[in-house]
């Protein structure tokens, strides 16, 4: 009877999983794992919602591109901002009055707005005033942000590592959230990689 009743919870439980959209783990081929100064974020990418953008994600991160970057805009409360591989390499060509305004090689991409929510966890792409400008940076939120819905392009979720991602160098929120000696990601890779 107990065994009954605990597969049935399982059941219940697996139905509102899948009621609510929530995602399972990610294919390793679509799992961004950033290295941070005290362990490793493990990021859900989700080509379902936005191809175009995780394509362009994860060539750079086969690049190298996003090693070294800075978390240059971090908003305690909001989120973290990164991926100005432009301007945000702490090791190489790192500009404080630019970083922020810069992207990559690549070209910028069009929107790919969803019905997902910004919720904590979430991962999106940062952009310009241009819903068309998002190239190569993105943000982590550390709480939901509903005016963000639909406006920006969401990528994926945190799977593992959110305590990490909280614990990034907070910027001055008088300055828009601009961190001085910011943190950065030390390594980007696809969990896929680590199979090779």
């Amino acid at each position: 009877m107990q065994l009954r009743k605990l597969a049935s919870s399982a059941l219940v439980a697996g139905a509102l999983v899948a009621s609510l959209g929530m995602a399972s783990a990610a294919e390793p081929e679509n799992t961004l794992i950033l290295t941070l100064r005290n362990g490793e974020v493990t990021i859900g990418l989700r080509p379902d919602l936005a191809p175009r953008h995780v394509e362009q994600v994860k060539a750079l991160v086969e690049e190298g591109a996003y090693d070294n970057v800075a978390f240059h805009r971090v908003i305690d409360g909001f989120m973290a901002q990164t991926g100005d591989v432009q301007y945000g390499d702490v090791e190489d060509g790192f500009d404080a009055r630019l970083v922020g305004t810069g992207g990559s090689e690549k070209p910028d991409l069009p929107a790919e707005f969803s019905e997902a929510a910004f919720a904590r966890g979430t991962v999106g792409m940062a952009r310009s005033q241009n819903p068309n400008s998002a190239n190569s940076q993105f943000f982590i939120m550390f709480a939901p942000a509903e005016h963000l819905n639909g406006q920006y392009t969401v990528i994926g979720e945190v799977e593992s590592g959110m305590e990490l991602v909280d614990a990034i160098k907070k910027g001055d929120a008088a300055q828009n959230g601009m961190v001085q000696s910011p943190d950065k990601i030390l390594d980007a890779r696809m969990a896929s990689d680590d199979a090779n």
